[in-house]
């Protein structure tokens, strides 16, 4: 058993993680992630929930009772605080929340409506920070972490989605606001993922080449780079805290 630089183990054996939109793509990968690694895990999912509870099946017959699904709707801003309450009540503690829900889709402008604002600012920034203020007093004892994903385009703008970039800069400046005042109890670091799933509305394949042809790596990455980024951040990084990792294959060096 390793020890911290504070004293701590670095054992996750035991410690509970809450993964908003976990049920599958990244969020699933990084359930089975840290899951192997000893932690229980609550899978929050909104309409996948055939898809969560088959995770959760799959995570139980690797050691029982240490998956459990949670659903709800994050645009209920109202009963947050109680998916907060829930997860931490599954196993006593909390000790992890990984903010990977997201809506992506795009808005050119001119098509804009009120309602895409509502729906790409509430997954992208507005759950995970009232999420963040409810699991604060929960991580605050247990010395946990939060762990945000956001996006390459919160700092490098991508045709047609003025909305979806917004939201995702405002949650990279809420990682590092809440990084200075959750601190020294509380971690809060960011992972901005480059072409590692593709989106799953349309995009064809001369749009995915070009994207590729602008990373160092000339490659797509694989959903289980970001959840080795996570690990690293939840298990490894006691002194890495208001920080946003790109995994995105050198994509960043393209000014």
């Amino acid at each position: 058993m390793s020890l911290s630089a504070t004293g701590k183990s670095n054992s996750l054996t035991g410690k509970t993680a809450l993964i908003t939109g976990g049920a599958k793509r990244i969020g699933a990968e990084d359930a089975r992630t840290l899951h192997t690694e000893g932690m229980n895990i609550v899978i929050h999912c909104r309409s996948s929930r055939a898809e969560a509870e088959a995770l959760a099946t799959e995570l139980n017959a690797l050691r029982e009772n240490s998956a459990r699904v949670l659903q709800l709707d994050l645009d209920e801003t109202d009963r947050l605080e109680q998916l907060i309450h829930d997860a931490a009540d599954c196993w006593g503690s909390l000790d992890v929340l990984v903010n990977n829900a997201s809506s992506f889709y795009p808005t050119p402008v001119g098509t804009i409506e009120e309602s895409d604002w509502d729906n790409l600012f509430n997954s992208n920034l507005k759950a995970p920070l009232f999420l963040s203020q409810a699991a604060a007093p929960y991580l605050k004892r247990s010395g946990g972490c939060i762990i945000n994903m956001v996006d390459v385009h919160a700092f490098r703008a991508m045709r047609k989605h003025t909305v979806y970039c917004a939201a995702k800069a405002g949650l990279a400046m809420v990682t590092q606001s809440l990084a200075r005042e959750l601190g020294p109890e509380v971690r809060v670091n960011g992972i901005a993922p480059g072409a590692i799933l593709w989106p799953e509305n349309d995009m064809n394949d001369d749009t995915k080449k070009l994207i590729l042809d602008r990373t160092a790596l000339k490659r797509a990455g694989e959903p289980a780079d970001i959840a080795k980024t996570l690990l690293f951040l939840v298990r490894d990084a006691d002194y890495i805290t208001g920080h946003i990792i790109p995994v995105d294959g050198g994509r960043s060096l393209n000014i």
